[in-house]
């Protein structure tokens, strides 16, 4: 056995160790699964696990996701890609495919993943597989990447469970995360359908014990029936750290970073295991800087959860303010968040010169920020469905001797029970941005200038939502990054020419303009080429998060202002 193997091994038997060659941070749990119907059904061991090949400093995917499975499946199923939780959360969109499904089948069968009635999974098993010499080079080998590079410690393998099921008389192949998408596409009916699987077994089949490549641990119910943003946020995952890789320390508090005077919108989730119903509904108090703010009447069914939020604006000064909400019933996904208020309008761009020079400049690689440009979120309500029984009691009347009668002296009750609704929302984020010319300078055409001269960067945007005004907001701030800067250092903000919710910005007036237009004058020293502004909209919110789009338009230089400028001879007297 070599020494990684025994180094694995270590790691299982003494999980305390935060950094550890091919260490597990992975638990399991589930429940009973009940049986299903002939149009909607999964069999024990119809399942796999998908691999992704994670860098740790960034958490970023490095290489297409693997999916491994013991079962020999036709390539025809329907499926969602080889998308990771890592993407979905990054804002890659739920899409089926009809392209041929690939997966590998190891010469080592995977232990049991996902709870049954005949299959009772082993932690220490699950762990000694993924945390192996053997799986750490079949992992290397399928995607591609070096083994030695696998496991410096630069790299982390996240894992998350897979079923093969039939749904609606269709076999299909998905992750937790993705069953949960479905789901809320689907209004509930993945759900209705096969609760014990989607939404118990699968997603509870793996998770973390501690927090990592920014999901949290989960310290709810290991046998309990979950709901889609606790799957989402939480569950169906587990992480395989080697040697030195960093991991997340536990905190039991969120951060957020808002900028100053902005409408924003915070939430949490409001999870209960019984229901909450409209004879005894809960409440959720934020208490920020001073001010409560309570939301009331909250009905959830049983084993679900709401998202719960409150729209507020930030003050004008940039600072640090702590959050604080506690809940009437049920339990919160967060009790303490961490707001940075920040001041964007911190640090444009210094006074250009004619003589400014930069003989080094060599271009870098622009940044590439996640975009996110859709969001969706539900809100419960609840109404009685009444059910009258008749409730007998009969009583004998004596009328003589030895006579009588029976009377019933019943009443009716009502046995009836409250039903559930969710109201489903979304809301859907789209943006334009035209970049030209100073109209001032003597451009050469509108997608061609020369270096010295200003650039206007126009934009517009677009929310389309079916939810009241209480659940959203449009854009509000847009700041544009240059390349000769490196797109950090110093940035321009924009200006609102329209707002709402088909909101318009230009770029803020220039204070070294002779005529304070809305431009950014390009160096002087530009070389010819493609001049690419970067330009981030943000701070367009919803209950379900911000929504965030990344622009980049181009335009050439060719040539400088100086070959403008004409100098007269002087006029001898």
């Amino acid at each position: 056995m070599s020494t990684l193997i025994l180094m694995l091994i270590a790691a299982l038997f003494f999980n305390s160790a935060i950094y550890a060659d091919g260490d597990g941070n992975i638990d399991i749990g589930g429940g009973g699964m009940g049986s299903g119907t002939g149009q909607n059904y999964w069999n024990t061991n119809e399942e796999g696990v998908r691999v992704t090949v994670i860098r740790a400093t960034d958490q970023l995917p490095v290489t297409t996701s693997i999916d491994f499975t013991n079962r020999s499946l036709s390539n025809s199923l329907i499926h969602f890609g080889k998308v990771s939780k890592i993407q979905y959360r990054n804002g890659t969109q739920l899409q089926p495919s009809t392209a041929p499904y690939t997966y590998v089948q190891p010469s080592e069968p995977i232990p049991y993943i996902i709870k049954s009635e005949r299959a009772q999974p082993s932690l220490e098993e699950i762990k000694q597989y993924f945390c192996s010499e053997y799986m750490a080079k079949r992992i290397a080998s399928a995607t591609g990447i070096d083994y030695d590079s696998l496991i410096s410690g630069n790299y982390k393998l996240l894992l998350e469970p897979i079923a093969y099921i039939t749904f609606q008389g269709v076999k299909m192949a998905m992750t937790a995360h993705e069953a949960a998408l479905y789901d809320q596409i689907l209004s509930g009916g993945l759900r209705s359908k096969m609760v014990s699987l989607t939404h118990q077994n699968l997603p509870l089949s793996l998770f973390l014990e501690t927090p990592d490549l920014g999901f949290p641990a989960w310290d709810g119910p290991a046998t309990s029936r979950v709901s889609n943003h606790q799957i989402i946020s939480s569950l169906g995952l587990g992480i395989v750290r080697f040697k030195d890789s960093p991991t997340t320390p536990p905190s039991a508090e969120t951060n957020l970073q808002y900028r100053t005077d902005t409408d924003v919108i915070t939430s949490v989730h409001l999870s209960t295991g019984t229901q909450i119903n409209p004879n005894a509904p809960a409440s959720v108090t934020f208490n920020i800087m001073g001010s409560s703010y309570t939301v009331t009447n909250i009905v959830i069914p049983a084993g679900d959860s709401q998202v719960v939020w409150v729209k507020w604006r930030t003050p004008s000064n940039p600072q640090n303010v702590t959050i604080h909400i506690s809940a009437s019933s049920g339990w919160l996904s967060e009790n303490t968040i961490l707001i940075s208020i920040v001041d964007l309008n911190q640090n444009p761009p210094p006074d250009p010169k004619a003589t400014d020079q930069n003989p080094g400049y060599a271009p870098t690689s622009i940044p590439s920020y996640a975009n996110r440009t859709s969001a969706s979120w539900g809100i419960w309500s609840a109404s009685w469905h009444g059910y009258w029984v008749w409730v007998a009691n009969w009583q004998w009347y004596t009328t003589g001797k030895n006579t009588g009668y029976w009377q019933d002296n019943g009443h009716w009750r009502d046995d009836g029970w409250w039903e559930y609704t969710r109201i489903s929302y979304i809301a859907t984020f789209s943006a334009a941005q035209s970049l030209l010319p100073d109209p001032k300078s003597p451009s050469l055409s509108s997608n061609q200038m020369k270096s010295g001269y200003g650039i206007e960067i126009n934009t517009t945007t677009v929310l389309s939502s079916n939810a009241p005004s209480s659940h959203i907001t449009g854009a509000q701030h847009v700041v544009s990054y240059f390349p000769e800067f490196a797109y950090q250092k110093y940035w321009r903000l924009h200006d609102i020419k329209s707002s709402g919710y088909s909101a318009s910005f230009w770029l803020k007036p220039n204070v070294y303009s002779t005529y304070q237009s809305h431009v950014h004058f390009t160096p002087i020293w530009f070389p010819d080429g493609p001049y690419t502004p970067l330009t981030r909209i943000l701070d367009t919110w919803t209950p379900d998060g911000m929504l965030t789009i990344q622009l980049q338009n181009s335009i050439t230089i060719s040539g400088n202002l100086f070959s403008d400028w004409h100098i007269a001879p002087q006029n001898p007297k």
